[in-house]
């Protein structure tokens, strides 16, 4: 009979998949109410401030104090938070679950910036094997025409790569620092500059508050993309990565497109190409022989607890 703890870590594991992954689907379906820099913006802030509530109420260390606290704020503010704008503008041209599996080659792209960035975290052997595979998945989504390079929806998948590419430099960044604040304080931060980043740049492109349609669905779609992704989704995510650690925390990366595909098709009517789910495997295949190690690990002690 599983244990209390293993329940309760199970259904950790099914709650971050699925608010990440009803994330993609609410952000298609609130395009409709909000430009994209300003509904990426509206969300940030509110998710920032209800962190930063959060951590008023329960943490005395609530603001960055040291050289590296700063360098971290600034890092996940200008990149982490701050190219999820790229995301947003993206998604106007495909769909959510094509997104959600072009956002599941994150932790590649952080294991080759890490490579390049973070002497301790070097690429050997068939680790490049495995990031090569993450990018043959992307090329298999993506499928370039130079016939066609002014389709809308090649810009879009390219602007939602340039994303996952952008948060995991800020990622790297904020490991990087090797900050002393609270990881909620510094994200809450965080989000309060990249939302005034991508306000600025809205404004500068000639985004309108005036676009915005103020209805009870836009209401609902920002108050859930605020406190349950913004704010529990990443509370929640931080729980399982502290409960079972950063490995098994990352396999969430490839089941939200599972929920993100599900959830556009019943919700939006949105359909996938079979070749999309090849490369969502191609990428879940470098995934796999990138981080073998800790898989044969892991698999090991599986093993060992049922001899």
């Amino acid at each position: 009979m599983p244990t209390v703890s293993r329940v309760r870590t199970l259904l950790l594991f099914a709650l971050v998949t699925l608010i990440f992954g009803t994330a993609f689907p609410a952000v298609k379906g609130g395009l409709d109410f909000f430009p994209p820099l300003l509904f990426a913006s509206m969300r940030n802030y509110f998710a920032g401030l209800l962190l930063l509530a959060y951590v008023g109420a329960t943490m005395a260390y609530r603001v960055p104090v040291s050289r590296a606290d700063w360098r971290a704020v600034i890092a996940g503010g200008a990149f982490l938070v701050g190219g999820i704008g790229f995301g947003f503008v993206g998604q106007q041209f495909i769909t959510s679950g094509v997104a959600a599996i072009i956002f599941s080659l994150s932790p590649i792209v952080i294991a080759l910036l890490a490579w390049v960035l973070l002497p301790a975290e070097r690429l050997v052997g068939r680790d490049y094997v495995g990031v090569l595979l993450g990018f043959l998945g992307v090329a298999i989504i993506v499928r370039p025409d130079p016939a066609a390079l002014l389709d809308p929806t090649l810009a879009g998948k390219l602007l939602v790569f340039t994303a996952v590419s952008v948060v995991a430099l800020g990622t790297v960044l904020v490991r990087r620092s090797d900050p002393d604040m609270p990881i909620p304080a510094l994200t809450g931060w965080a989000m309060l500059i990249g939302a005034t980043i991508q306000f600025g740049v809205a404004l500068a492109i000639g985004e309108s508050v005036a676009a915005i349609e103020v209805t009870p669905l836009a209401l609902v779609t920002i108050g859930y993309l605020g406190v349950f992704v913004g704010a529990i989704g990443f509370v929640a995510y931080l729980t399982l990565i502290g409960t079972v650690g950063a490995l098994k925390a990352n396999l969430t990366t490839y089941l939200t497109p599972v929920v993100a595909l599900v959830v556009g098709w019943v919700t939006l009517g949105e359909a996938v190409q079979p070749l999309t789910l090849v490369g969502f495997g191609v990428i879940a295949a470098g995934f796999a022989v990138l981080q073998r190690r800790e898989l044969y690990a892991e698999l090991a002690s599986y093993r060992g607890l049922a001899r």
